[in-house]
């Protein structure tokens, strides 16, 4: 059986309404495509969209079953999970 290569998506560095489609048109084509890994180190400033839009991402790629991760999230990234109290929503699917 082939190996299903894993898609790596970058955050940029300011995940607002302006950034979301473009992440959002990625995302959608990768949860249908495998395991994915959203790499959220160099994310300075997010917004609360972003991120149920990520939480949504995630359990999307598990009824797929496919995996999913947030990759290096940033502090200002960690700050806003917590602030906002997604930390649950989360929990499951960081890495590093």
């Amino acid at each position: 059986m082939a190996e299903t290569r894993s898609t790596t998506i970058a955050l940029p560095a300011i995940v607002d309404l302006d950034a979301l489609d473009t992440v959002r048109d990625k995302l959608i084509d990768a949860v249908e495509s495998g395991p994915i890994e959203v790499d959220a180190s160099g994310v300075e400033r997010v917004s609360t969209n972003a991120l149920v839009m990520l939480i949504s991402a995630g359990e999307t790629a598990r009824r797929n079953n496919f995996e999913f991760h947030l990759a290096g999230a940033s502090q200002p990234m960690l700050s806003a999970i917590d602030r906002l109290g997604f930390g649950s929503s989360f929990s499951g699917m960081m890495k590093g």
